[in-house]
């Protein structure tokens, strides 16, 4: 990690701008950041500790926190509330049998809403790790999370259906 923070951070003439390039390595090759990550990678770039953390708690692309093998972010702005992505909220909610913010049991879903994803055309819409999935409805959400349980090698109809 320390060698490909190096690698990125001569490319900015002031290393301080080497921390978000710093943040997705530290965060590729640890899956998030707590604490001690975020100390090593100012540490690494000889930048201020504060510097660090206020960039990895503003954005939601980094995540100080443990999140699930698939990381459901549904947008809540406008475009998407307007076409009821809060009614997909509550359903994906009931699914997963967890709260916005929560991770399943198995460790494979963290559900989260995210304020803006900038894709308003295809609103209702929800990003997956790198993925966006728009034009949302209960079908296409249903089909999408049978998707992510098959690529994780999770036999769909083995999980109970919500309140059994």
């Amino acid at each position: 990690m320390r060698e490909k923070i190096e690698e990125a951070a001569v490319r900015y003439p002031d290393r301080r701008s080497a921390i978000m390039p710093a943040l997705l390595i530290a965060q590729r090759e640890h899956g998030h950041l707590p604490g001690a990550v975020l100390e090593e990678v100012a540490d690494i770039l000889g930048v201020e500790r504060i510097w660090v953390y206020e960039l990895a708690t503003f954005y939601t692309l980094f995540h100080t926190e443990a999140v699930g093998m698939f990381h459901l972010q549904l947008c809540d702005n406008v475009s998407c509330m307007l076409r009821r992505s809060e009614d997909l909220l509550r359903h994906m909610e009931d699914v997963l049998g967890i709260k916005k913010g929560g991770t399943t049991p198995d460790g494979l879903f963290t559900l989260s809403t995210v304020e803006c994803l900038g894709a308003c055309e295809m609103a209702p819409v929800m990003q997956v790790g790198d993925d966006y999935h728009g034009d949302l409805d209960v079908a296409r959400i249903d089909a999408l999370l049978n998707s992510l349980r098959a690529t994780a090698g999770v036999d769909h109809a083995s999980i109970p259906p919500p309140g059994e």
